[in-house]
């Protein structure tokens, strides 16, 4: 744990160093730093897309009696593939 005597030096230090004008700049930039990395340390991830769920009545766009092969999700009419396994649709 740093106490006062620590830090007096080492501001001692880096007026020795760096001179009386450098020293704000340099504080500046390490607030800057420290903030973006809080920042950049706390900020959630952006939620992933939603992903197209099947519809589980069907409905006006759907073609009556199109469903995947494989895992049975009915099909839009323009869909060529299924969204739920990938498997290619009936006639595609």
């Amino acid at each position: 744990m740093l106490g006062t005597q620590d830090l007096v030096i080492a501001l001692a230090l880096g007026l020795i160093f760096f001179g009386a004008k450098k020293l704000p700049e340099l504080a500046r930039g390490l607030g800057e730093s420290l903030k973006e990395f809080k920042r950049a340390t706390t900020e959630s991830e952006p939620p992933p897309p939603p992903t197209p769920a099947a519809p589980s009545a069907p409905t006006a766009a759907s073609a009556p009696g199109r469903r995947c092969p494989h895992c049975q999700t009915e099909l839009q009419a323009d869909w060529a593939h299924c969204p739920r396994c990938g498997a290619a649709g009936p006639g595609g």
